[in-house]
C-alpha cells in the first residue's frame, strides 16, 4: 500500500494523459502555448477570479505574491506556525520578517483571535510595518476567512491564500483559491490537483497585480522577454504539465472532490469510536481532503504507533514535526508573539496522516482503520 498512489490515477486517465503530452510533443510548443493559456482561463472559472497566472511552483507564486505587493525590509507578515516551510520562507526571501501565529486546534488553520493578538502586539511593540498575511489552507480545509478578513481590514493587510493544500475546498460555495486579495497553488503531484513535476499558479482580480506577477515570472520582462523592466525570476510552468494537468483537472472536477469526501467520511464511521481524535471540517465547509490528519491522545507514544503500522504494511506521515519558529533558518530572523504558540507544538507531537486520496480503494482504507484500531487497542 502507498501512501498516496499516483499510479492508480494514472493507468484511470493513461490514454488521455498520453494523448496530451503526444500533442505536445507533436506541436514542438514547450513554453507556453496554448495548451498553458488554455489552463490559466479553466482554472480562473473554476475558482471565480478574473487572472490565473502559472508558474513554476507554489513557493514561487506566493513569492510572486509578495514581490507584486513590494514586500520588503521592515515589514512584518503573519504567517501560522503550522504549516509548510515554504509559507514562512518567501517572507524571509523578500526581506521581510515573519511573525509566526499560532493556529486552531481543530482546523490545523490560523485562528483569527491569535491573529488578532499578534497583529496588535507588533503595532504596539515591533519597529514593523504590518503589511500582510499569509493564510494557509492546511490540509485541504480553507482557512476562516471570513474572521480573517475582518482582521485584515482592521489593520489594513493584504491578505494571500495560501492554497497549495486547499485546491478544490471551498466555503459556502466559494472556491478556494478566491479568498485571497492574492491566492495561490501548488501543482506537486501529491497535492490534491497535481503534476508530473513541479508548478503552480497565483489567482487575483486586480489587473495590476496579474500584469505585475506575469512580468515579474518571466525576468521582469516589459512588453517583450528582451525588454526587462525590473528584476524578476524564471518561473513558468512549461506546456507539458499543463497538458497533463488539463486531463487531470477535468478528472478532479467530475469526481475526484466528491470521491475523497467519500473517502474522508468512510475514515471517520471507521475510526470514531477509537481514542484518536479526528479531523473536523465546520458547516458550510468543503475540504479537498490534501491529507487526513488525526491526533494521537496523551498517554500513546506516536512514533511506536507508527513503527507499529509500518510492520503492518501501512504507511503513515507527520505532517509537521517541527514549529516554524523553531526552525534554525528562522532563528533571530522572526518574531513570535508575547504568549508563543503552544497549540502548534501539541500539534508537531501528536499528529498523524494516514493514507489518503480520492482512488484509496474501500478494502484498503477498512484496513487501515482496522489496523490502527487494532495497535491502539494492543497499546
Amino acid at each position: 500500500m502507498q501512501f498516496r498512489d499516483l499510479s492508480v490515477q494514472y493507468e484511470r486517465l493513461k490514454p488521455e494523459i498520453d494523448r496530451a503530452i503526444a500533442g505536445v510533443l507533436e506541436s514542438g510548443r514547450f513554453i507556453g502555448g496554448p495548451e498553458v493559456s488554455a489552463l490559466e482561463t479553466e482554472l480562473a472559472d473554476y475558482v471565480g477570479v478574473k487572472h490565473c497566472i502559472t508558474c513554476g511552483n507554489g513557493t514561487d507564486a506566493l513569492q510572486l505574491a509578495l514581490m507584486a505587493w513590494g514586500v520588503g525590509s521592515g515589514d512584518a507578515v503573519f504567517v501560522p506556525d503550522f504549516t509548510f516551510f515554504s509559507s514562512g520562507e518567501v517572507v524571509s526571501a523578500v526581506g521581510a520578517t515573519p511573525v509566526f501565529v499560532d493556529v486552531d486546534e481543530h482546523t490545523f488553520n490560523i485562528d483569527p483571535a491569535k491573529l488578532e493578538q499578534a497583529a496588535s502586539y507588533v503595532e504596539r511593540e515591533r519597529q514593523l510595518t504590518p503589511k500582510a498575511v499569509v493564510a494557509v489552507d492546511l490540509f485541504g480545509l480553507p482557512a476562516d476567512y471570513p474572521s480573517i478578513r475582518k482582521v485584515c481590514d482592521e489593520h489594513n493587510l493584504l491578505l494571500l491564500e495560501d492554497g497549495a493544500q486547499g485546491f478544490g475546498g471551498s466555503i459556502e460555495g466559494k472556491m478556494a483559491c478566491s479568498f485571497g486579495d492574492i491566492s495561490t497553488t501548488s501543482f506537486f503531484p501529491a497535492k490534491p490537483l497535481g503534476c508530473y513535476g513541479d508548478g503552480g499558479a497565483v489567482f487575483t482580480d486586480n489587473d495590476e497585480w496579474a500584469e505585475l506577477i506575469r512580468s515579474y515570472a518571466v525576468h521582469g520582462k516589459g512588453t517583450m522577454k528582451y525588454d526587462n523592466v525590473r528584476v524578476g525570476m524564471n518561473s513558468r510552468l512549461d506546456s507539458l504539465q499543463a497538458a497533463i494537468l488539463r486531463v487531470k483537472f477535468k478528472a478532479f472536477r467530475e469526481y475526484e472532490v466528491a470521491d475523497v469526501n467519500a473517502r474522508a467520511a468512510l475514515y471517520g464511521s471507521a475510526l470514531e469510536n477509537t481514542s484518536l481524535v479526528l479531523p473536523r471540517v465546520p458547516d458550510g465547509y468543503t475540504s479537498s481532503w490534501a491529507q487526513y490528519t488525526v491526533r494521537v491522545p496523551g498517554g500513546v507514544d506516536r512514533d511506536a504507533l507508527q513503527a507499529m503500522l509500518k510492520t503492518q504494511g501501512v504507511p503513515t506521515m507527520v505532517y509537521y514535526p517541527k514549529p516554524m519558529h523553531e526552525q534554525l533558518a528562522f532563528k533571530d530572523r522572526c518574531v513570535i508573539p508575547q504568549e508563543g504558540c503552544p497549540v502548534t507544538e501539541r500539534l508537531c507531537r501528536t499528529v498523524l496522516s494516514l493514507p489518503m486520496g480520492p482512488l484509496l480503494l474501500e478494502g484498503d482504507q477498512l484496513l487501515v482503520a482496522a489496523t490502527v484500531c487494532s495497535c491502539l487497542e494492543n497499546g
